[in-house]
């Protein structure tokens, strides 16, 4: 799907590879309790899902791979620091482990498994290449707007796979029982990626809607950032506009499923277009828009290279941040 932007920025032409030097993310995790009967254990590795991280450890310390517990999803091809939560009680296997792409970095306990969302969010830092130095001036630019409007919180091309068409095509022939598939893992992602399929032609059609800053629509259900928490007010008043320019509540769509909340009014209206009822995982409310913090940018005239940090919460796509910088899709090869 072709990326649509809130700014209607000039492309930029710079490169960006995704690989162990140029893509570095660290996970910035929830607080831990310090005791309990789970080790949390702070791991980097290079060039390594977070799937095969799993997989490895499982192998490595003998135990069973559900019993290992995650708070994010992080890419392969990069650095990446992430928590991995496994049992107390496998304390001496873990002293054991050794792997040549994965470094246990630092320990602790905590009080119960880690949960996919256990976390505050990411700090990336990622390498530009072949950028002009009237380019960087750009990019600064369009970091402080974004960060101040919002970042459309599409899903990234990352979670849809190398062949999408038939990966969605899969996924709609599970849903309507045409296909069965006997890996669980397999079948869960292919759903994921269906129901984020739809919530990204949900959140096009808003933008399309919208004029270089998000639309609120009578309807919308609102997630109030600081807690999570999820409400529909009768009416956009003032209060809820300020409260949205102030980045305390943000405009959330569907990810389609069972006991999850739809919206109303206006809002229902377009949501309903890119809702399939038949989903019977669970669903859940995806921010709208999300807003990048922290931003750094650092410039190397004779390499031409382009540095920039920046944290983003949790559920949302650095790829996408780049994307909106150089207003065009990203074409990993």
């Amino acid at each position: 799907m072709k990326r649509t932007f809130l700014q209607k920025y000039k492309p930029l032409n710079f490169n960006f590879y995704q690989n162990k030097e140029d893509f570095i993310v660290t996970e910035e995790p929830i607080a831990f309790t310090n005791k309990g009967n789970f080790i949390v254990l702070k791991i980097k590795k290079e060039n390594l899902g977070t799937w095969d991280l799993l997989e490895k450890l499982a192998k490595g310390l003998n135990i069973y791979e559900h019993e290992l517990g995650y708070a994010g999803l992080k890419d392969k091809n990069a650095t990446t620091t992430q928590y991995i939560s496994i049992p107390k009680k496998y304390s001496k296997e873990l002293k054991k482990f050794r792997h040549g792409k994965i470094t246990i970095l630092d320990t602790c306990l905590h009080s119960s498994k880690l949960n996919i969302g256990d976390l505050k969010g990411n700090s990336f830092t990622i390498n530009l290449h072949n950028v002009s130095k009237e380019d960087v001036i750009i990019i600064e630019q369009r970091l402080k707007e974004i960060s101040k409007i919002g970042m459309p919180n599409f899903f990234g091309f990352q979670r849809f796979g190398k062949d999408i068409k038939e990966n969605l095509a899969k996924a709609k022939q599970i849903i309507e029982g045409e296909l069965k598939i006997k890996d669980a893992k397999l079948e869960k992602m292919l759903i994921s990626a269906y129901q984020s399929d739809l919530f990204n032609r949900w959140l096009e059609k808003r933008i399309a809607l919208s004029n270089e800053q998000f639309g609120l629509l009578k309807g919308d259900v609102f997630m109030q950032l600081k807690d999570e928490k999820l409400f529909t007010p009768k009416e956009i008043t003032p209060a809820i506009l300020d409260d949205f320019h102030a980045q305390k509540i943000v405009p959330t769509g569907l990810l389609c499923g069972r006991n999850v909340f739809r919206s109303m009014a206006e809002a229902r209206v377009i949501e309903e277009k890119f809702d399939d009822m038949t989903v019977t995982q669970k669903g859940l409310r995806r921010a709208a828009l999300v807003y990048p913090k922290d931003m750094n940018v650092q410039y190397n005239a004779k390499e031409q290279q382009c540095k920039l940090s920046f944290f983003l919460p949790k559920s949302s796509y650095a790829t996408v941040l780049i994307e909106n910088i150089q207003n065009k899709n990203i074409v990993i090869k």
